[in-house]
């Protein structure tokens, strides 16, 4: 199994290589050179096997090809379920990992797949990673006390929740947490900056824990290929799934899930004030733009990272319009449908939630659906608790971190201050 560079100027290389490295050398994102075939056509009773049937193939003669179950054993012992708020809409609820947001399942995985091959490493690795909310605790969280692993972590001062924040500045150790007085593109682009400097990547090591990481990825088609088979299991449709999308990370991995045969009748991709996706979807001109902060924080990217994967998935602006669909959900809209849904099922939602569902109320209230719960609703209790007019219980995990002391250095977006 070969992964090659969307932009076509790096040479093929294995899945450890691509996962290792993090950004292709010609400055792309790692894909497969062709999807393995997968035939699954039931799921089974445990999460983890059913991800090694998905992740294994695509490490085949890799020298990790025989450590992936134990790895899947390692990264998903949490509760993947699916909610259904009526016979015909469910939601699936990514948020029973340990920092309470969907990321848990990349961040482990990717984790564990570094910690195996820093095994005999003689020097330290440094993981470079900017958030606009939950990627960075998620990755703080599975890295923490990894032995021969650094990490740096760039989140937008004012742009994460309280909650958010303390997640990624509870650590210590080998995590760092740098609070940047910009927004997440200005995160995101100091990461890339790092990745273009030979220099910079040589001296430290640097490789990328974000959602460019091929690594992330591959665990988030798992959740995809899972709750479709469930979902038509139990109503014999193929459900419209409707993801609440800021780097896009994500949504890829639905895409790259049908790709492998995941029965799945169409993937809408919500978005919040940050329209840049529904404007190329229209134009067929991409135009990146400056992030607009929204109370659905971790949606708030104006350049996603990977667009680039769709764009190599769906190389022309046809395929593109034929396959992507992608709706705006202001923020009035998102409070009103967390309002509605409390009241109507009695069921909470978080901000980036709400806006996927309000998709599915005003565009397909009449189709077979699942809508993608990114987050814990208690990460964001100070727009949430206003709506519904109760607190929210706090899950175990994130008390825990409520706790304890910040540790954290706030710098502008200027890479020298990084390093």
């Amino acid at each position: 199994m070969e992964f090659i560079s969307t932009r076509g100027k790096s040479p093929a290389v294995s899945a450890s290589v691509a996962i290792r490295t993090g950004l292709a050398p010609d400055g792309g994102l790692y894909v497969p050179k062709s999807f393995p075939n997968i035939e699954i056509s039931q799921v089974q009773d445990n999460y983890a096997d059913f991800a090694v049937s998905i992740i294994q193939p695509f490490f085949e003669a890799d020298p990790l090809y025989d450590h992936i179950p134990e790895i899947c054993e390692q990264s998903f012992s949490f509760d993947v379920p699916l909610h259904w708020l009526n016979e015909k809409q469910a939601v699936l609820e990514l948020f029973h990992g340990p920092t309470a947001a969907f990321k848990d399942f990349g961040a482990r995985f990717l984790a564990s797949v570094m910690e195996k091959l820093q095994q005999g490493q003689d020097r330290d690795l440094t993981i470079l990673v900017a958030t606009s909310g939950d990627t960075g605790s998620a990755v703080a969280s599975a890295f923490y006390g990894k032995k021969g692993i650094n990490v740096k972590v760039l989140y937008p001062e004012g742009r994460v929740s309280e909650r958010q924040e303390k997640q990624l500045t509870c650590w210590g150790g080998n995590i760092e947490s740098y609070c940047v007085t910009g927004n997440f593109d200005d995160c995101q682009k100091m990461v890339k900056t790092a990745f273009r400097s030979e220099k910079l990547a040589a001296d430290w090591d640097l490789t990328s824990a974000n959602s460019i990481n091929l690594g992330r990825l591959l665990p988030q088609i798992v959740y995809f290929y899972y709750s479709s088979l469930l979902y038509l299991k139990k109503t014999g449709a193929k459900p419209v799934i409707i993801i609440p999308s800021g780097n896009v990370g994500n949504s890829a991995g639905a895409y790259w899930a049908v790709e492998l045969g995941a029965p799945v009748e169409k993937i809408v991709l919500a978005v919040n004030a940050n329209t840049t996706i529904p404007d190329f979807i229209k134009s067929g001109e991409y135009t990146p733009r400056a992030s607009v902060a929204t109370i659905a924080n971790a949606m708030d990217v104006g350049d996603p990272s990977n667009m680039e994967r769709l764009r190599s998935l769906f190389p022309s602006h046809k395929q593109i319009s034929d396959n992507l669909e992608s709706i705006s959900v202001s923020d009035d809209m998102i409070r009103d449908t967390i309002r509605k849904i409390y009241d109507k099922y009695n069921y909470i939602m978080c901000p980036h939630t709400a806006a996927a569902e309000w998709v599915r109320q005003n565009m397909y209230n009449v189709e077979p659906g699942i809508v993608i719960s990114t987050a814990h609703p208690a990460k964001f209790e100070t727009i949430v608790e206003p709506e519904i007019g109760q607190s929210i219980e706090i899950p175990e995990s994130l008390r825990q971190m409520m706790g304890t002391e910040s540790k954290f250095s706030r710098i502008s977006p200027d890479i020298n201050q990084l390093f």
